[in-house]
């Protein structure tokens, strides 16, 4: 026996050296029965005399062995490659992997942010497109119309190839993406919708200097306190009613995406107890897909108008028939409200209705009179400019931003002068009694009462939850 073979037993796994002895004989075989292939058969039987005498001269070097041994084994039959039966000893086994194909290259996307003044044009051109590309983009999308109306700060994603525009990508959200492909010369448009996860997530607080800064400490971010405050607006003024120890309680949606926080959703439930009275709000969608607000006997949270038009403001100036007036320095009856605000601060229509004025109004400056029904009007003075989009006879709804606080006319500094008007009459807004708006419908009336009561049980569960933890 030539005294290299114990060193290769040595070195190598025995079904290496079968593997390397079945190649021999295939390859032999081989050659005798397929003359006409007598090049390539001998290419292979050399290339395994190579690397067994390779095995040989390095058969101390164990990394290279196992290299050499690997190679072979790529080139063996799969019989070859079948494992050897087991003796019973325990023995550690050897596993082969097939080689994975290597992967497609990932799309080399180019995104351009829309910028001012920007248009499908001016982007195009940017990411080295022309007039066609943009004409078969328009032509693609004159249907749904999904690119005709880009803001800064989007983005539109090219997919090139060549010189050629294979796909358009638009992210409208992160929950919504437009795809527009070109398959078969023709380009094809795709919605891609993503469905967030939604998780509950309940706060609460108790009152120590005001709702807005309270409710942030308490992790309610700036919209969930807005939204809360517009709910028990028609119940409770924020800048004047609420007393230190009043508490509030909140159960309301977070969506996540890829495990990130995207945005709030609705808040299904609230409590406010102001100065020993409790108010609670349950949002209840009906069969038709409607969702509103209601207290738990089924009447609605809204009112036909709203207490407060603006958000957070300080009264300066309340009703009163036999007030001196700031500027003209005589008794004037102040036959409104006045809310103290900053420049520019966004004031809200207080009811439904239709603008019957727009335009100066003598001391009053800027102002806008909204008719409500047959028999009551609001008018909001001093502002500092308008609602471009309303004209006279623009409908508004309940809580649609018509103008902005400012101090035009007789005014000593910036704030909205609110006056409200049943049949010419003016009424204090603060203590006139507003009309309810609709309560739930009778026929809503069962399903609505389990969803009340599950939601009241969750609050209390809630905040038991709540307390066990704080002791």
């Amino acid at each position: 026996m030539p005294t290299f073979l114990p060193k290769i037993k040595h070195r190598f796994p025995t079904v290496h050296l079968v593997a390397v002895s079945i190649a021999g004989v295939i390859l032999g075989t081989t050659l005798l029965f397929l003359p006409s292939e007598e090049v390539s058969a001998t290419k292979a039987s050399t290339s395994i005399a190579d690397s067994a005498k390779n095995v040989a001269n390095l058969a101390n070097a164990d990394q290279t062995a196992e290299r050499i041994s690997n190679e072979l084994t790529l080139n063996l039959p799969q019989a070859a490659l079948a494992p050897a039966p087991s003796s019973g000893h325990n023995e550690t086994s050897t596993t082969t992997t097939t080689p994975t194909p290597a992967q497609a290259p990932d799309e080399n996307w180019v995104s351009y942010s829309v910028q001012k003044n920007d248009n499908l044009t001016s982007l195009f051109k940017r990411a080295g497109l022309d007039a066609r590309d943009v004409y078969n983009i328009s032509q693609a999308t004159l249907e749904g119309k999904e690119l005709n109306r880009l803001y800064p700060g989007e983005s539109l994603s090219f997919l090139i190839e060549g010189a050629a525009l294979k796909k358009l990508k638009y992210a409208v959200s992160p929950l919504k993406t437009i795809l527009i492909a070109s398959i078969n010369n023709e380009y094809v448009v795709k919605t891609i919708e993503r469905t967030p996860e939604t998780r509950e997530r309940y706060v609460e607080g108790i009152i120590e200097d005001s709702l807005f800064a309270d409710a942030e400490r308490a992790g309610l971010s700036n919209n969930m306190i807005m939204r809360f405050a517009s709910m028990f607006g028609w119940d409770v003024d924020f800048s004047q009613d609420i007393r230190k120890g009043d508490r509030f309680k909140v159960i309301y949606n977070e969506q996540f995406l890829d495990g990130k926080k995207i945005k709030d959703g609705h808040i299904v439930a609230a409590q406010f107890i102001n100065d020993g009275e409790s108010f609670t709000a349950i949002r209840y969608t009906d069969s038709d897909g409607s969702s509103s607000y209601y207290t738990p006997d089924g009447h609605s949270m809204r009112k036909a108008f709203l207490r407060m038009p603006v958000d957070f403001a300080r009264i300066s100036s309340s009703f009163n028939l036999k007030r001196k007036h700031p500027v003209l320095n005589r008794i004037r009856a102040h036959k409104g409200v006045d809310y103290a605000a900053s420049t520019g601060t966004p004031i809200k229509a207080s009811g439904d209705g239709k603008v019957i004025w727009k335009g100066t109004k003598g001391g009053y400056g800027r102002a806008i009179i909204i008719q409500h029904g047959s028999n009551i009007t609001t008018l909001y003075a001093h502002m500092s400019k308008y609602n471009t989009k309303l004209e006279q006879g623009s409908r508004v709804k309940q809580g649609q931003v018509i103008g902005y606080v400012g101090q035009s006319g007789l005014a000593s500094g910036p704030h909205l002068h609110y006056e409200f008007r049943v049949n010419g009459t003016h009424k204090n807004p603060m203590t006139v009694k507003f009309p309810q708006a609709s309560p739930v419908p009778k026929k809503e009336l069962a399903a609505f009462q389990q969803v009340a009561l599950q939601m009241q049980t969750q609050l209390k569960t809630y905040a038991t939850t709540q307390y066990a933890r704080a002791n």
